[in-house]
């Protein structure tokens, strides 16, 4: 950080990393090694999800709606499954190529919060991330990078909401 003595009157101002414009599209300033596994983590889950889909990772991206009536479940899946499949891929698709994008639309930024909390979800449900356990959590890349995704997360709620 620079020194901001006398004779500096107007230290550099911090501009959170995602931001609404006047234009109503968004400005995305994220580092190139941030910007690389934002565009390698939806291929990596769409990756797990096909090599195995009823993995126990994936329960909370695919949480039952019937659970104690295993036909109404099938029902429920047989109708609004592809759909549920197709806008998850779609949001992952569109997180991974627009990455390195400098200006997302509103849609855009939309579908990157959507993928955002669906690999929170894996990565949460990999580690056994539980709100109860917070403080003991180790603190190593995979959990780093999951609650760095939880701040990028809560800051596109926030600039989605007007609140930035």
């Amino acid at each position: 950080m620079g020194d901001y003595g006398a004779g500096q009157l107007n230290p550099p101002r911090w501009r959170p990393p995602v931001r609404r414009t006047r234009r109503g599209s968004f400005v995305v300033s994220l580092s190139a090694e941030d910007r690389e596994v934002l565009r390698v983590l939806p291929t990596q889950l769409r990756s797990a999800v096909e090599a195995n889909p009823k993995d126990v990772a994936f329960r909370r991206l695919f949480p039952p709606a019937y659970e104690n009536d295993p036909n109404a479940e099938q029902e429920y899946r047989r109708l609004v499954g592809p759909e549920l499949d197709e806008r998850r891929s779609s949001a992952l698709e569109t997180l991974a190529k627009t990455a390195d994008a400098t200006e997302l639309s509103e849609e855009e930024l939309e579908a990157w919060l959507r993928a955002l909390n669906d690999i929170r979800l894996w990565l949460g449900t990999v580690l056994d991330i539980t709100e109860d356990e917070a403080e003991n959590e180790p603190v190593d890349p995979p959990h780093s990078l999951y609650h760095a995704l939880t701040a990028l997360q809560s800051l596109v709620i926030d600039v989605l909401a007007g609140e930035t």
